[in-house]
C-alpha cells in the first residue's frame, strides 16, 4: 500500500497544513525553524504507529490557543481530526480484494482521542442504513399482518431491537449486516410466497447486505495491510556501553527512565536477536560441570550463538556505515574502520577498531559517526525487519554529518526509499539533489493564527523556507559552472527538467542520446542566459544556449554580446525543432501532445479540444488561458512523474523526432 496524500490538522502549531502529495519514493519537507516540520512527522506517525509508541495526548497536542475548548468540554477529542492520509493499492493489495475494489483508494483519519475512521474512495457505493430503511419497514409491516394471528412477537418489534443504535447515514458494517440478516431469516416465514413484490423486496435487502458485508471485509483486509509509520529522531542514540542487568530490570518493570535514551539500545538488542535478560543471564552464568557433556555443550552453544549474532550485526553495521563514511576508500583518509558489538559480563559495548587494531568506545568518535551508527541500528531493527511494510519518517537526518557526507547519505535515503516510502525534513542543501525539486514540499508558518502550511509546489511567501533549495541549486551550479568543458545554458528550471527527463527517456530506449559530458545550466530567465553564456565562454569552455522562440527568447538571441560570444550556430531556438506551424513556440511545444495528456490525466486540466482547434498557438498560452492559476512548474513536475512510469515509445512520434533532432544539434555544437 502506498501513501498518496497526507494532511495534518489541529496539532500543536498546525491548524491545517492542507492536503499535500507524497512521492512514491522519498518526499522532502524543507522550511525554517519553528515552521512545524517535526510536528507534521509526529502527527503522521499516529496514523499507524509501532506498538511501543504513545498515542496523542489531547492536553499537550491540541493547539494551545484552542485548549480551553477541551478543558471546558466544548469539543470532544474523539471528534477532532488530526492526521489524514489516502493510500493507493499496490499489486499485492489488489490481489487481496475482489476485482471490483482493485481500483479504489484507502483513506484513514486519526483523531485526537486516538480513535480512527477509515473508508474507501473510488469504490462501489457503500450501503447505509438509510438505503435499507424503507424496505425494512415495509417488509416488517407486511410480516406483521401475517404474524398477528399467531400471537408471537411482531417482526416490526424485533426490527426495532435489531436496528437500535444504527445511524441512518452511516455505512452498514459486517456485524450489523449479520444482525439484519438474522432478522430477515426470522421474518421469512411471515412473507407470503405468492406476493412477488415482498419476495423481491426480501431479495433486494439480501443483495444489499451482501454488498455491505463485502465492502466491510475489504476495509478490514486493507486495514491489516496498511504500512506502519516509523519515526527516527536525532534523539535516538545507541549508547556505547549498556549495563544489561539494569536495562533488563527497567524493561521488565516498564520503568524506563527516558524512552528516547533507551530506544536506540532496545533497537540494538532487537537487531542482535536477544533480550537484555538473555544477555545478562549469560554474562553471570557460572561454568557448567565439565563432567556433564550435555550441559557443557548447551552452555557452549549459547555463548557461540551470542558471539555469532554479535559478529553478524557488527559486519552489517560496518558495511552500511562504510558506504557513507568512506564511499571512496581508494582516496585513503577518513576511514570508518570496523564496528564491533561486544558482550563482556554485564556490559554490552559498541566499539570502533582502527587500522592498528586499537578499540575505542563509540562515544569517542564524532557526533556524525555516532548518529550514523544509531540510524542504521534503529532502521535495521525496526523498518527493515518487523516493519518491512513501513513509511519512514526521518527528522533532520544527518544533521551532524559533514556536508559532503550528507550528500552521500542522500543516496542512502534514495536506496532505502526503493522499498519503503520515506518522508524527511531538512535544512541542508546537501540533502536536496538538483534533480529532486519535484519531491520537495515547502513548509512555512507566516503567523501563528494561520499555523503551519505545506506547499506541494516549490513556492512560498517565506524566503527562509526556500533557502535550502536556493543553496542546493547554488552549490551544484557553482560546482558545475567552471568544471565542465561542455555547457548547455537553458532559460529556467523547468527547461532543465524537460531536457534532462527526455534525455534519460530517449537514452534508455536507444532512440537518441545527449552527450553525457554536457552539463545543463539553468540561468533563471532568458535575459540571464546572456550573462551565463558570456562568463562560461570567457573561461574558454564550450557553450551553447537553448532559447524559446517567444519575445524574451528573441530579445536574448539578438543581443550582440551573445552572438559574438557563441556564434549563431551555438544559439539553438525551439522554433527550429517544432516546425513552422506553431507561432513563437516554447520548449513545452516540443512535448505538445504528451503534455496535453499528462495535464488531463494527472492534473485534471483538459485542454485537448482547444489545443486541437488552435494548432498554431503555443501550448503554454492555451494552458494559461484555459486553466485558472496555471503554473509552468506544476505542469513540468507532472511530466517528471509521468516519465518515471513511461518509456520513450509513449511519446508521440513527432515528439521523438523533434527531440532527436534537437539532441543531435546540441551534440554537434558541443562535440
Amino acid at each position: 500500500m502506498r501513501l498518496k496524500t497526507a494532511r495534518v490538522r489541529n496539532y500543536r502549531s498546525i491548524r491545517d497544513t492542507g492536503t499535500f502529495e507524497v512521492e512514491n519514493g522519498k518526499t522532502i519537507l524543507v522550511g525554517p525553524n519553528e515552521a512545524g516540520k517535526t510536528a507534521i512527522l509526529q502527527a503522521l506517525q499516529q496514523l499507524s504507529k509501532p506498538e511501543n509508541v504513545k498515542g496523542f495526548d489531547p492536553l499537550r497536542d491540541y493547539p494551545r490557543a484552542m485548549a480551553n475548548d477541551l478543558t471546558r468540554g466544548v469539543v470532544d477529542p474523539k471528534t477532532i481530526p488530526v492526521a489524514e492520509a489516502v493510500f493507493a493499492l499496490d499489486e499485492a493489495d489488489k490481489a487481496a480484494v475482489p476485482a471490483e475494489y482493485r481500483e479504489c483508494e484507502y483513506e484513514l483519519t486519526r483523531y485526537l482521542g486516538n480513535n480512527g475512521v477509515h473508508r474507501l474512495l473510488n469504490a462501489p457505493q457503500g450501503i447505509t442504513h438509510g438505503d435499507l430503511e424503507s424496505d425494512l419497514i415495509r417488509l416488517a409491516a407486511h410480516a406483521d399482518v401475517q404474524a398477528q394471528a399467531s400471537g408471537v412477537a411482531l417482526p416490526s418489534a424485533k426490527l426495532a431491537e435489531a436496528t437500535q443504535g444504527m445511524v441512518r447515514n452511516h455505512y452498514v458494517t459486517a456485524d450489523q449486516a449479520k444482525v439484519l440478516r438474522a432478522w430477515l431469516r426470522a421474518a421469512l416465514p411471515w412473507v407470503e410466497e405468492d406476493n412477488a413484490r415482498e419476495t423481491a423486496r426480501l431479495e433486494t435487502l439480501n443483495t444489499k447486505l451482501d454488498a455491505a458485508e463485502a465492502r466491510d471485509t475489504v476495509l478490514a483486509t486493507l486495514s491489516k495491510r496498511r504500512p506502519v509509520f516509523v519515526l527516527f529522531s536525532n534523539y535516538f542514540r545507541v549508547r556505547p556501553i549498556i549495563h544489561l542487568a539494569h536495562l533488563a530490570q527497567r524493561l521488565e518493570s516498564n520503568l524506563l527512565d527516558d524512552e528516547q535514551y533507551d530506544y536506540g539500545n532496545v533497537c540494538l538488542l532487537k537487531l542482535l536477536g536477544f533480550s537484555a535478560k538473555d544477555l545478562s543471564d549469560l554474562g553471570r552464568a557460572a561454568d557448567p560441570d565439565p563432567d556433564n557433556p550435555d550441559k557443557l555443550k548447551a552452555y557452549r552453544d549459547q555463548l557461540d550463538r551470542r558471539r555469532y549474532e554479535l559478529n553478524a550485526a557488527s559486519v552489517k553495521l560496518t558495511n552500511e556505515v562504510g558506504k557513507i563514511w568512506n564511499p571512496n576508500p581508494e582516496r585513503g583518509a577518513d576511514h570508518a574502520h570496523r564496528l564491533k558489538v561486544q558482550a563482556d559480563g554485564q556490559y554490552l559495548k559498541v566499539v570502533v577498531e582502527d587500522e592498528l587494531g586499537v578499540e575505542i568506545e563509540l562515544d569517542q568518535r564524532s557526533e556524525g559517526f555516532q548518529w550514523l551508527v544509531s540510524f542504521f541500528v534503529v532502521f535495521f531493527a525496526e523498518a527493515a525487519d518487523k516493519h518491512s511494510n513501513a513509511v519512514l519518517l526521518l527528522d533532520e537526518p544527518g544533521l551532524s554529518l559533514h556536508a559532503l557526507k550528507q550528500r552521500d547519505f542522500r543516496e542512502t535515503i534514495s536506496r532505502l526509499a526503493e522499498k519503503n516510502q520515506t518522508i524527511y525534513t531538512t535544512h541542508s542543501p546537501f540533502l536536496v539533489g538538483p534533480d529532486e525539486l519535484d519531491r520537495v514540499r515547502v513548509v512555512q508558518m507566516n503567523d501563528r493564527e494561520e499555523g503551519t502550511k505545506v506547499h506541494t509546489s516549490v513556492t512560498s511567501g517565506d524566503k527562509a523556507a526556500l533557502l535550502p533549495l536556493q543553496e542546493a541549486l547554488g552549490y551544484d551550479l557553482a560546482q558545475s559552472l567552471f568544471a565542465n568543458q561542455r555547457n548547455l545554458v537553458l532559460e529556467g528550471l523547468t527547461d532543465f527538467w524537460y531536457v534532462e527527463a527526455v534525455a534519460l527517456l530517449m537514452a534508455a530506449s536507444g532512440d537518441a542520446k545527449l552527450n553525457e559530458k554536457i552539463v545543463l545550466v539553468p540561468a533563471g530567465n532568458a535575459g540571464k542566459v546572456v550573462y551565463f553564456a558570456t562568463i562560461l565562454h570567457a573561461h574558454k569552455l564550450k557553450v551553447a544556449a537553448l532559447l524559446d522562440s517567444d519575445t524574451a527568447g528573441d530579445q536574448a538571441a539578438s543581443q550582440d554580446t551573445l552572438v559574438h560570444a557563441l556564434g549563431q550556430k551555438a544559439i539553438l531556438r525551439t522554433k527550429d525543432y517544432c516546425g513552422g506551424e506553431i507561432a513563437k513556440p516554447e520548449i513545452e511545444d516540443l512535448l505538445r501532445e504528451t503534455l496535453v495528456r499528462v495535464a488531463r490525466d494527472d492534473l485534471g486540466w483538459d485542454i485537448g479540444a482547444k489545443a486541437a482547434s488552435q494548432p498554431r498557438r503555443p501550448i503554454v498560452d492555451i494552458f494559461a488561458a484555459e486553466v485558472r492559476d496555471f503554473s509552468k512548474a506544476k505542469l513540468a513536475k507532472a511530466f517528471l512523474r509521468w516519465v518515471r512510469t513511461h518509456e520513450a515509445s509513449d511519446l508521440a512520434d513527432g515528439e521523438r523526432t523533434r527531440w532527436k533532432a534537437l539532441f543531435s544539434a546540441i551534440n554537434a555544437v558541443l562535440k
